[in-house]
């Protein structure tokens, strides 16, 4: 079962963090907190329960995902990226994409909006 539930993490400015600490597992969920959001792009930090990916989806803007925690396949035009701890991709723009885990895992999605206008 995919569920999202989104909420805004209110980091301190100018104070270092744990980001793997940010986010917590929740049974058969996956779960988006939200950094920063501007109009030019937004960051989110992301956890998967074990079992539990996202759908085909094709954004209008390149994204750079990283994985902080587990492992996960990231599915880019039917070519599949293993991706483990600390390894990052860049999804193109414009490209179907998907995201299959290898068990639970976290990772941080950058989405970069400007230079699209």
């Amino acid at each position: 079962m995919e569920s999202k539930i989104p909420a805004v993490a209110k980091l301190e400015s100018g104070k270092a963090h744990i980001i793997v600490e940010i986010i917590e597992y929740v049974p058969n969920a996956v779960v988006i907190k939200t950094i920063i959001k501007k109009s030019t792009g937004n960051i989110s930090i992301m956890s998967f329960d074990s079992g539990e990916g996202l759908t085909v989806k094709t954004s209008p803007f390149d994204t750079f995902a990283q994985i902080i925690e587990g492992s996960a396949d990231i599915v880019i035009e039917n070519v599949t990226n293993h991706l483990e701890t600390g390894m990052g991709i860049i999804i193109p723009a414009h490209l179907p994409n998907y995201i299959k885990p290898n068990g639970r895992f976290k990772m941080i999605q950058t989405i970069i909006k400007s230079g699209y206008e």
